[in-house]
């Protein structure tokens, strides 16, 4: 029998000689149907080569028999549990590791372990859901470039509460069309926070300054964000920007002047507890009166009603086609609600920054206009 004279001959040969020949061993056993007797011997053979002590027979083993269903599988679990040179071949190949041969290796296995899993062909939502609890900031890098990942909403939200302050990872998460919009938001959250706390930021600006500037900031990507986010997730992206405090009337405000009227819509059921369709036709032709009901019950004071009748009327001939209007605009028929430019106080101050940021942003898009033609 060859594999009898094979086991006799491994005991002087070469350890390149060995290697060659537990690479040839193995893809017989893989590719050809050898007699019953000759394959549980060539198994045999494959299970004490195991044992051999250089790395590069068990790495070659570990090559042939990585991507055949047909390999042995102790053998390839115990190549998966070897040195990271053997298991690699096999962690990032084999499909006859199940999930929870899978899951058992992301969590006892380091970073280099975690990111051949990684990027495994396909990657189940489970498989994920561990990566994501559980391994390092590369390795869920590496699990979001991965276009054979099935990742749910929860694993995106997990990634982004334990790893958003590393740099590479937020970029990718930020890139991802399945990333939820409240995920979005919280990344958003730590880039300013990661900002506000750079030795740079704080020397040219003080922290109070630093602080106050980066909240705007933070304030006018979420206006942003709402753009690129499904009106079936804006229900969690309220959510969050309740639970964290950011819903405020300021923010409210801004929502409004910058016609986010779904938006805005979606935020009145949630904190007045009204109807949708209720919501959503008083937006459309309700009353003042009505309207201001509505705005109490959501916990609007009554000092901030009439500025957002007003823009939500300019909004409402906009949608049907009688006026061609913009944030400019409509923040200075806000302002004049108040007083105009003359007006003081804290709302004032709002709708002058809402409207001055509303006159720099169309500058910067003529001149751009102009620089383009």
């Amino acid at each position: 029998m060859v594999v009898s004279h094979f086991l006799k001959w491994i005991n002087t040969a070469k350890a390149n000689e060995r290697a060659a020949a537990a690479s040839a061993l193995a893809r017989a056993y893989v590719q050809h149907d050898l007699p019953f007797e000759d394959r549980c011997a060539a198994e045999a053979a494959l299970t004490l080569l195991l044992d051999d002590p250089s790395a590069k027979v068990r790495k070659a083993m570990a090559e042939a028999l990585a991507l055949s269903r047909n390999a042995p599988l102790q053998v390839i679990s115990a190549l998966a549990g070897d040195q990271p040179e053997v298991a690699g071949v096999v962690l990032a190949r084999s499909p006859l590791l199940t999930d929870a041969d899978l899951i058992e290796r992301v969590l006892s296995g380091g970073n280099a372990t975690q990111m051949l899993i990684a990027d495994r062909p396909a990657v189940s939502m489970e498989l994920s859901a561990a990566i994501a609890e559980i391994g390092g900031a590369d390795a869920c890098r590496m699990l979001v470039a991965n276009s054979g990942a099935d990742i749910a909403a929860l694993s995106f939200r997990r990634m982004a509460e334990r790893h958003g302050h590393v740099g590479p990872l937020r970029e990718a998460l930020i890139a991802d069309r399945r990333m939820p919009a409240d995920c979005r938001h919280m990344l958003l959250v730590k880039l300013g926070e990661a900002l506000k706390g750079s030795p740079l930021v704080v020397a040219v600006m003080g922290v109070s300054r630093a602080e106050r500037l980066l909240k705007d900031a933070c304030m006018k990507a979420s206006l942003t964000l709402i753009d690129g986010t499904r009106s079936e997730d804006y229900s969690a992206l309220i959510a969050h920007l309740r639970v964290r405090g950011d819903l405020t009337a300021s923010f409210i405000i801004r929502l409004v002047a910058h016609g986010k009227v779904d938006f805005f819509g979606s935020v009145l059921v949630a904190l007045a507890g009204s109807s949708d369709q209720r919501v959503r036709s008083l937006l459309a032709a309700g009353s003042d009166v009505a309207l201001s009901a509505v705005f109490r019950g959501a916990g609007l004071s009554d000092a901030v009603h009439g500025i957002l009748i007003r823009a939500l009327k300019v909004w409402r001939e906009v949608a049907n086609g009688k006026r061609v209007a913009g944030a400019q605009e409509v923040s200075w028929l806000m302002l004049r609600e108040i007083g105009g430019h003359e007006a003081d106080g804290d709302l004032a101050a709002l709708l002058k920054s809402i409207h001055l940021d509303a006159l720099r942003e169309n500058a910067r898009e003529h001149a751009l206009a102009i620089a383009a033609a």
